[in-house]
């Protein structure tokens, strides 16, 4: 009998199997909104009838298993019948870190992850080259950390595209400024990073002396979850044991051309003293966006209401007369290398929304060839 049949047979709401410390789900995040969520009609977690299953935050996921933070302890889940299945039609359906899930076990031992939450944010980065679908980095986090180091200088435009994934994700873009101790002039380059970041907050630290982590911690308050965005070397874990304050993360010194190594292998969610999460992701060679339009304009809102004031309303902003644009690259009121980034990005949106109307298109007509096919089988018997 299939195991999705004998759900009303299990030996309990909560795992047998159980190790490591208990954590008080409320100061991950979780609310009245996730309990309806998963459990309608049930007031409390701990009231989880038989069967029913029991509630839990994924921390991490590899080679199809899931470890899950339940009010028990942590636990170790395969897939059920029901995840598999959404999983089969949306790549994005598939179980991440953050996400908050039901596990139930079953009478032979086994525990599965039954039930998925919808997700409230979801960080979702670009998928392959040749692919259209993205890949779900983390999900319902607060805060999105773009963790940048001072040393080697910051890139500018590599900082707008974290700052484009971060906005796609509903949650809240922050700008963290690493190894400040090992520059003389981290002021004058967080201010032009400010620039470039408007209405980001930007917050210049040190995970050596302990400049800036108290504020960065401030943020990690009851309930709330971070994650870490940024490429390999930056300081992201190191940055992440001194929130966490143990060494609870690896971290190797970058190399002798600056590049940094790939310490962390997976994305991993850390429980803080006191309430809160922090998400750890592994290094990002590359990060490509969405086709959030909206993300693009909280991105650039310096730009979006200069187009607005373009004499024609299909203005390419390039050599027709009144443009907006044009005329504030002239007077100095907006930077060549700003307009280059969102030109760049606003192409990269464009092919990313072809890309994702041909696949579309092919996964339709797939559809209709395998209806014919199934017409006619039958009209042959």
């Amino acid at each position: 009998m299939a195991r999705n049949a004998v759900a009303s047979r299990s030996t309990g709401a909560y795992p047998r199997r159980v190790t490591g410390p208990r954590v008080q789900l409320e100061d991950l995040g979780w609310d009245d909104s996730w309990r309806e969520a998963l459990m309608p009609g049930t007031p409390h977690a701990e009231d989880a009838g038989d069967g029913q299953g029991c509630p839990g935050r994924v921390v991490r996921v590899d080679r199809g298993l899931c470890t899950v933070l339940t009010m028990a302890g942590p636990v170790r889940a395969s897939l059920g019948g029901d995840v598999l299945s959404v999983m089969a039609t949306d790549p994005l359906a598939a179980p991440c870190t953050g996400d908050w899930c039901l596990v139930r076990q079953w009478p032979d031992g086994p525990l599965t992850v039954e039930t998925l939450a919808a997700r409230r944010t979801s960080l979702v980065r670009a998928g392959a080259a040749r692919s259209s679908h993205g890949q779900v980095m983390a999900a319902n986090v607060d805060t999105v950390a773009l963790v940048v180091a001072l040393h080697p200088e910051p890139n500018l435009g590599r900082i707008e595209r974290l700052l484009g994934v971060a906005w796609e994700s509903n949650a809240s873009p922050l700008v963290v400024l690493t190894k400040i101790d090992q520059v003389v002039d981290g002021d004058a380059i967080a201010a032009d990073v400010r620039v470039a970041a408007p209405g980001v907050e930007v917050v210049c630290c040190s995970a050596t002396t302990g400049q800036g982590v108290d504020a960065i911690r401030a943020m990690l308050h009851h309930g709330r979850t971070m994650v870490m965005v940024g490429a390999s070397g930056h300081g992201k874990s190191t940055l992440t044991n001194a929130l966490v304050g143990a060494d609870v993360l690896t971290t190797r010194a970058i190399r002798d051309d600056g590049k940094g190594r790939h310490t962390s292998v997976r994305r991993e969610l850390l429980v803080v003293p006191g309430g809160g999460a922090i998400i750890d992701t592994p290094g990002l060679r590359g990060v490509g966006l969405q086709r959030d339009e909206v993300a693009l304009r909280q991105t650039f809102p310096d730009i979006d209401p200069l187009t607005e004031h373009c004499r024609f309303r299909d203005c390419h902003h390039e050599t027709e007369p009144g443009c907006a644009i044009t005329a504030a690259l002239a007077a100095g009121e907006l930077s060549v290398r700003r307009w280059e980034s969102w030109q760049k990005l606003n192409r990269e949106l464009a092919w990313a929304e072809r890309r994702t109307d041909a696949r579309l298109r092919a996964e339709q007509a797939k559809r209709w060839r395998d209806i014919t096919k199934q017409t006619r089988g039958r009209g042959r018997r």
